[in-house]
């Protein structure tokens, strides 16, 4: 007697993706180009709670899980910017698998990490844990019941560690959801008819139909692959969220909320300013994040890091602290060496003379010393100031020295 899936939606998803393998991202010779921040565990610690995270014995690699990894974007930049890492990397599609295996392949993945590519669901990895990273993305929200995902990937995290999720915005796929139940109520299809029939709706909308413009001003060059489209309007199962119904998800898991991996987005003031940027700010930070749901619809996704128990931020107000730490340069950015870079979030960012020395000094400098035994002739005064400039700017990461006054 056949078993049946652990989510009733494991089936038609399955066999959705295996028409349509999806990311449809191409396959390369070499390394992903650019550097996802938020794939490279150094970097997402330090993101979420202001220092890397505990140092590790050769003896005890780094364990992540890639859980729904499609078409193995996710997982080729997971071993690209977590050598020496042992990764799992699950799906449910086989014919995603067979591309996610022939990109780390061909990119160099299997020779950076111990990565371990099979077809599984995320909510059948009872044993594989604890994982000291979990990355999740566009994948619980394709599930019937995505609370009984979350709560899988909870109990497979290690304590302190963090789960990365994506999941779908009400607000930002408003007109992507009335095309979905309009393509549904025409009976089009998941297949090649639904892919012909869903591309010819946008021909024949009438110019001005918010719909069709919608999709030709936002989506049309995400959606030129195949596999894009079919994702966003063709898909048999799909959940989306508010804030409030977010927050409620991640607290049915148990999970603490440790912060958006695009926080730039949740930040009033990149809509308001002035007096009203002023009453916004002094909101608690969830107040500021309903504010901001509410006057940019276009907020199609939620991006954010969980951690199993609070996360507890360590800040860098104190000379000494940063003068005992130690440090190592964000993995995460285009041009070194050099002082013209593209930052983590791939934007200009010119290092001041000062702080490129200090880059040079760190990684000529044994492993474990000291920003402020850097052979610098330089005042520890100077040392903390740009140490302290090159963290915030988050080409710096930080480890707590011997000497942390928490």
């Amino acid at each position: 007697m056949t078993q049946a899936p652990a989510d009733a939606a494991t089936p038609v998803v399955s066999d959705f993706y295996d028409r349509f393998p999806y990311p449809g991202d191409p396959l390369q010779d070499g390394p992903p180009p650019g550097y996802n921040w938020r794939w490279c565990v150094d970097a997402a610690y330090s993101a979420s709670t202001g220092a890397l995270p505990a140092a590790r014995s050769s003896a005890e690699p780094l364990r992540i899980l890639d859980a729904g990894c499609g078409t193995g974007v996710s997982t080729d930049y997971l071993a690209h910017l977590n050598p020496g890492a042992e990764i799992l990397a699950v799906d449910i599609s086989p014919g995603t698998l067979e591309v996610a295996r022939e990109r780390c392949r061909r990119s160099g993945a299997l020779d950076r990490a111990q990565v371990r590519i099979e077809n599984r669901s995320l909510l059948e990895l009872a044993g594989e844990g604890p994982f000291d990273y979990i990355n999740s993305v566009g994948v619980l929200h394709h599930l019937r019941q995505p609370e009984a995902g979350l709560k899988a990937l909870a109990a497979l995290l290690k304590p302190g560690a963090l789960l990365h999720l994506f999941l779908y915005a009400d607000g930002g796929r408003w007109e992507i959801h009335r095309t979905q139940r309009a393509l549904t109520a025409m009976g089009v299809g998941t297949g090649a008819d639904g892919l012909r029939l869903g591309r010819q709706l946008f021909t024949e909308l009438p110019e001005h139909n918010r719909l069709r413009r919608h999709h030709e001003q936002r989506w049309a060059i995400d959606c030129a692959a195949d596999a894009n489209f079919a994702d966003m309007y063709l898909h048999p199962q799909e959940t989306s969220y508010n804030l409030e119904r977010l927050m409620a998800f991640v607290a049915s898991a148990d999970l603490d909320f440790a912060g958006f991996s695009n926080p730039e987005v949740w930040d009033p003031a990149r809509l308001l300013k002035g007096e009203l940027l002023e009453r916004a700010q002094a909101l608690p930070p969830e107040a500021q994040w309903r504010l901001v749901e509410d006057l940019d619809p276009d907020i199609s996704h939620f991006e954010f890091f969980l951690s199993k128990g609070p996360v507890q931020k360590q800040r860098w107000d104190e000379d000494r602290d940063l003068l005992a730490a130690l440090g190592c340069r964000n993995p995460c950015l285009w041009g070194w060496p050099g002082r013209a870079l593209l930052d983590s979030d791939m934007a200009p960012l010119d290092l001041s003379a000062e702080g490129f020395s200090l880059l040079q000094a760190l990684e000529q400098a044994p492993a474990d010393t000291p920003l402020g035994q850097l052979p610098l002739d330089w005042s520890t005064a100077q040392i903390a100031s740009v140490a302290r400039e090159l963290q915030l700017q988050r080409v710096l990461l930080l480890r707590s020295g011997p000497g942390f006054s928490a």
